[in-house]
């Protein structure tokens, strides 16, 4: 009886690196049951080769000049996208694991992961099956397990970390460069934050922020 052909898992891979984008799809290659479809440098670009091409699983950078990897997990979600997003990235910070796993992604691994834990990390992944390194996860499990300072609970982990910024005296547009995002947007995070916490401007808010420990201590 002949055996059954191995599944092929396609992928997209979105880094905006030229080296890391060549190395994975070599690598990946060069492996039975993987097939690398296509690659782009930056999110806005890589939700149209992912609309385009379909593929099983998506391999997303965070943090891309010309659109962050957040941004593009979640319009893939808005666009019904069948991939399963795989982020791959050096960060693995509350502020950008956090908003990763919020707009839609299915698994978080940094780059250092070793080629096996890659590879069984994107077959996990175009199951459907959540996939977090061992660092990511115990940062989550550190931050579900903490008390919620007072009033913290209403804020997202990106309004938490726009405040954070705000508190530091920057204006929208080095926070939208800072975290890769436009300043509409910088400013709907701000209304959103203003909302919650019941202030009028951004001192105010900066103000309650220290008050009810959202911030930390004052300085």
């Amino acid at each position: 009886m002949a055996e059954e052909p191995t599944r092929v898992i396609t992928l997209v891979v979105v880094d905006d690196h030229p080296v890391v984008r060549d190395g994975l799809r070599g690598m990946f290659d060069s492996a039975p049951g993987f097939r690398v479809l296509g690659e782009a440098s930056d999110g806005p670009a890589g939700v149209d080769l992912v609309v385009r091409l379909d593929p099983d699983v998506v391999l997303m950078d965070l943090r891309m000049p010309g659109g962050g990897g957040v941004a593009a997990i979640a319009e893939l979600s808005r666009r019904g996208a069948r991939a399963e997003v795989l982020v791959l990235t050096t960060y693995d910070t509350d502020s950008d694991t956090l908003p990763a796993i919020e707009a839609g992604a299915t698994g978080y691994l940094l780059k250092d992961a070793p080629r096996d834990e890659l590879f069984n990390a994107v077959r996990a992944a175009a199951e459907g099956r959540t996939v977090l390194s061992p660092a990511v996860a115990t940062r989550l499990v550190s931050r579900v397990r903490a008390p919620a300072a007072p009033g913290s609970e209403s804020l997202s982990a990106r309004e938490r970390e726009v405040l954070e910024l705000v508190a530091k005296g920057t204006p929208n547009r080095e926070i939208a460069a800072e975290l890769f995002i436009s300043e509409a947007t910088v400013k709907t995070h701000l209304t959103h934050v203003f909302a919650k916490l019941g202030a009028k401007d951004r001192a105010a808010a900066v103000a309650i922020g220290y008050d009810r420990g959202i911030l930390g201590a004052a300085p």
